[in-house]
């Protein structure tokens, strides 16, 4: 059975994890639901350059447009307008089983921690946690303040993977893709999805 993975793109710093991530979840054969926030969009483009078309082009044109970039075929990788409520990741009877926040701003996590669903992301998290399914969040906030903290040790609580974007450097790094891969492949491995990209310690 295809494992399907609800990625989700906030407007916190690292939209390079979160390619990555994708990219990889792709190469494993993963079928990928994409939710990107408009702050999201920004950050990609002020980041790596990539600049997906405008809101006035359509979800089609931005959906052509990754496909294009990620060198796939219809139907892997799945993008969804910000108020999407009739998408499957919108409804328990037919939510996947995993999503990965990557990154999550301060914002996000806090309306997920006090149920807000006032978006597509915030409602796809909302449903991931009444169904007791598996959510990752990656936080790449720093400092984080007591607000901060208390909104992540509450989802901890709930059961949500709190994985920040802190790459180690024991595998002496050359590069900064190296530190990306570090993250991504922590991210996978919570995932179950198999991966090489990141040396295990003592190999």
């Amino acid at each position: 059975m295809t494992k399907r993975v609800t990625v989700a793109i906030t407007g916190a710093s690292g939209a390079q994890y979160a390619l990555r991530l994708v990219e990889c979840l792709l190469a494993a054969g993963c079928e990928v639901s994409l939710l990107i926030s408009k702050a999201g969009e920004i950050v990609i483009r002020e980041e790596t350059g990539l600049a997906l078309p405008g809101e006035e082009w359509g979800i089609a044109a931005q959906q052509q447009f990754l496909q294009n970039h990620f060198w796939i075929g219809d139907g892997q990788l799945k993008l969804y307008g910000r108020e999407d409520w009739f998408s499957h990741v919108a409804s328990g009877s037919a939510a996947p089983t995993e999503m990965v926040i990557c990154p999550a701003s301060g914002g996000t996590v806090s309306a997920i921690a006090h149920g807000a669903s006032n978006n597509l992301i915030e409602r796809a998290a909302d449903v991931i946690l009444k169904e007791n399914r598996k959510l990752i969040i990656v936080p790449r906030e720093t400092p984080l303040s007591a607000i901060h903290l208390e909104n992540l040790l509450k989802l901890s609580k709930l059961g949500v993977v709190i994985l920040p974007a802190a790459p180690g450097f024991y595998h002496q790094p050359q590069s900064i893709n190296d530190l990306i891969d570090f993250i991504v492949g922590r991210i996978l491995d919570q995932l179950d999805v198999p991966q090489s990209i990141m040396p295990r310690w003592g190999n």
